[in-house]
């Protein structure tokens, strides 16, 4: 049982007391399994993207053993190029339920084992996880076109996607970051990614024609904020061009236009990114408001349909929770948590020479 007193730094008045978040916590470790994967919810599918966001959440309330356990799981199942497959099925990790290679999936584990290091300092665990970010890393860039952009991700037969989601891409680009960062911890310098870095940011801030148009997703809004690569005045321009149309006060973050429906998971994110561009009351607000997300068990619902007063799906992500748990580890200055959104200390690559 997680003790309240391991949660102290997850507490945030209005949105988590130490009892609450250990709560929720425990509803993450119950969804783990045996051997480490974390799927959404138990008897669901497992992704490598919200798995490791899920375990870096444990990490935030000093979990770290059974974080680590969710990236060992991660090299056991990385397949010889260097990726993973889009979705396993809970409680057979031989079978894939989606075989295509998405790559943002496969470059988040950069993030995780950065943040899990900082957490910890573990030396041993950064020597055993590097084979592994390395070749993730290798796999993703692959698919990096001449603009910068990355193609999203390989279809189950290796056909490349050439075509580049903004959301997708700006991940990449923090977990890009994060990969050089563990390369300078290792003294292994890497100057094809600061190059690789150096082009997809430049993409993300000034060519927004590279990426395909999802732009009724509130995570192509917010994304290129939380993924670092645009920051100060640009960020808050952003943000303020389309509140109005993704924001529902006192419920939450649209996920889709012109749907109404608020999801917990968009919305701890968004409070993620307010934070990480100096904007630390409003982020408090939207945590706030989505605690009408919170179940008995310390869990979230995934979303809510405001025009029906009604939850849906009925489902309790760990994602969800993770999110939530990574925005309050932030907003409270957890140093590994704030290290690896707040981004002043990572790596940021190269610009190209048209740029500098």
């Amino acid at each position: 049982m997680t003790s309240p007193g391991r949660t102290e730094r997850l507490v945030l008045p209005g949105v988590l007391t130490a009892e609450e978040a250990a709560r929720t916590v425990e509803g993450i470790l119950a969804t783990q399994r045996a051997d480490g994967a974390i799927p959404w919810f138990r008897g669901h599918h497992l992704d490598p993207w919200d798995h490791t966001e899920a375990a870096m959440a444990l990490d935030a309330a000093g979990e770290h053993e059974r974080a680590e356990a969710a990236y060992d799981w991660l090299v056991r199942h990385q397949n010889p190029d260097g990726s993973w497959y889009a979705a396993y099925a809970d409680g057979d990790a031989e079978a894939p339920t989606d075989r295509g290679r998405e790559t943002n999936f496969c470059a988040y584990i950069a993030v995780g084992v950065w943040h899990h290091y900082l957490s910890t300092g573990d030396e041993a665990f950064l020597d055993r996880m590097w084979p592994a970010v390395h070749a993730a890393i290798e796999y993703v860039l692959e698919l990096q076109q001449p603009g910068g952009e990355i193609g999203w991700k390989r279809e189950d037969d290796g056909t490349p996607v050439r075509d580049a989601l903004l959301t997708g891409s700006s991940s990449i680009y923090q977990a890009l970051r994060c990969a050089l960062a563990l390369a300078e911890q290792r003294e292994e310098p890497q100057p094809d990614w600061e190059l690789a870095a150096g082009r997809l940011g430049h993409a993300i801030r000034s060519h927004p024609e590279r990426f395909l148009d999802k732009a009724r997703y509130s995570m192509d809004w917010y994304y290129p904020i939380l993924g670092g690569a645009v920051r100060g005045q640009a960020a808050r321009d952003r943000i303020d061009a389309d509140w109005d149309r993704f924001v529902v006060p006192g419920l939450g973050v649209r996920c889709v236009l012109p749907n109404p429906w608020v999801t917990g998971g968009e919305s701890a994110e968004l409070a993620l990114a307010l934070w990480a561009m100096g904007e630390s009351e409003r982020a408090v607000q939207i945590l706030k408001w989505i605690q009408h997300l919170r179940a008995e068990d310390g869990m979230y619902w995934t979303g809510y349909v405001f025009d029906d007063d009604a939850i849906w799906p009925r489902e309790r992500t760990s994602w969800t929770a993770g999110s939530l748990l990574l925005a309050v580890a932030a907003v409270g200055g957890d140093e590994a948590t704030t290290t690896v959104f707040g981004a002043e200390r990572l790596p940021s690559g190269l610009e190209p020479d048209c740029c500098r």
